[in-house]
């Protein structure tokens, strides 16, 4: 074996050992003008991770310390929290339906905005993340590496989807202001729509008017089945990651005008 195959091999040990033996960061911060209630998902060999739900109120930021170098897994936020007559911890976006901040294993009910992680990917040494609104949107984040990682660009759903979301797929609140927009697919389960069936290719499903409204707010994310080339980003070294809710609301934090209000 020459010395650039051995070189070759090398590098995916490398890039583990750039981010630091045993566990990358996930961190979080909430600028949104209302409390937000993270939830991770392992859904790799891993195990979970130490916190799999909380909350997280305006102005403040939580880290997890503890995430596997190999992770890979789901993030989303809740919106709209509180605790029933029945004493359940219940969402207006994006539940677990589990009755608890933890969800106790259980995924998001849609639509809601998903950030994906394949973090050190097949023994690559390389992290994959996007932001996908296959299922649609809840609420605006970003994805921003963070580190020693080398060529990792932040991505990022900023645009209120809520403000365009057309009435058929709109999920409103009990004030009857929209919380969410689901994606087409969700809202009207047809094959042209879902790239199923006939339209099972990149070729016979290309992006439709309803798709386009998720990729005019947010354009780096995947706003359809075949929405790859300009969503999925790579990490080339280690890195941890910080996910900031509502990212550019720093200064206009009027829900009302925004069009968030869960009350």
């Amino acid at each position: 074996m020459d010395a650039r195959a051995s070189f070759d091999l090398l590098l995916p040990f490398l890039a583990l050992l750039a981010r630091g033996v045993g566990a990358a960061t996930l961190s979080f911060a909430n600028k949104c003008p209302y409390t937000v209630w993270p939830r991770t998902l392992t859904s790799g060999r891993n195990g979970e991770l130490s916190s799999t739900g909380f909350e997280l109120v305006t102005g403040v930021s939580f880290s997890i310390n503890d995430v596997p170098e190999t992770w890979s897994g789901l993030v989303w936020g809740r919106t709209g929290c509180t605790i029933d007559a029945s004493g359940k911890f219940v969402c207006a976006t994006a539940d677990c339906a589990s009755g608890e901040v933890s969800c106790n294993g259980a995924g998001p009910i849609p639509p809601n905005t998903l950030v994906e992680f394949n973090l050190a990917a097949a023994g690559s040494g390389q992290d994959f993340y996007d932001i996908n609104l296959g299922y649609g949107f809840n609420l605006p984040l970003s994805i921003t590496p963070q580190g020693s990682g080398s060529g990792c660009n932040t991505t990022s759903c900023a645009g209120n989807v809520n403000s365009v979301c057309p009435s058929e797929l709109a999920v409103k609140g009990s004030n009857g202001s929209v919380v969410a927009c689901k994606s087409v697919c969700l809202a009207l389960n047809q094959p042209q729509y879902c790239c199923t069936g006939a339209y099972g290719t990149v070729e016979t499903c290309p992006p439709t008017n309803y798709s386009k409204i998720f990729k005019d707010q947010c354009p780096q994310v995947y706003s359809y089945a075949y929405d790859d080339k300009s969503s999925t980003f790579i990490c080339a070294g280690g890195a941890s990651f910080l996910i900031t809710f509502c990212p550019l609301l720093d200064i206009i934090c009027d829900p009302i005008l925004l069009g968030y209000s869960f009350k």
